[in-house]
């Protein structure tokens, strides 16, 4: 099973990393809330948002399709039109994964 990395933890953990450079807790916390925000309203205004060496994020248009209802046989339902964001890796994170 995967371990998920929470908020918080990825704030404790930069702020650790900048333990030598005296950057508080609370700053590294206001500079990733700006990032996400900063990421967020790109997306909202539909812009694609690209991380040289990390990755881009962009909305895509999910069109309207048939589904089924689990443990139900038989039963159909229209699952409606939407948008969702789709991250796509770079090549640099494609190989540190590996």
């Amino acid at each position: 099973m995967s371990k998920v990395v929470s908020k918080s933890q990825l704030i404790d953990q930069v702020a650790k990393a900048l333990k030598d450079d005296k950057i508080k807790k609370v700053q590294v916390e206001k500079v990733v809330n700006v990032l996400l925000d900063e990421i967020k309203e790109a997306l909202k205004a539909g812009n694609d948002v690209r991380i040289l060496g990390f990755g881009s994020f962009k909305v895509v248009e999910r069109k309207e399709r048939k589904g089924r209802i689990p443990g139900k046989p038989g039963s159909e339902i229209i699952i409606p039109a939407r948008k969702v964001v789709k991250f796509t890796p770079g090549s640099a994170l494609k190989e540190e994964i590996k």
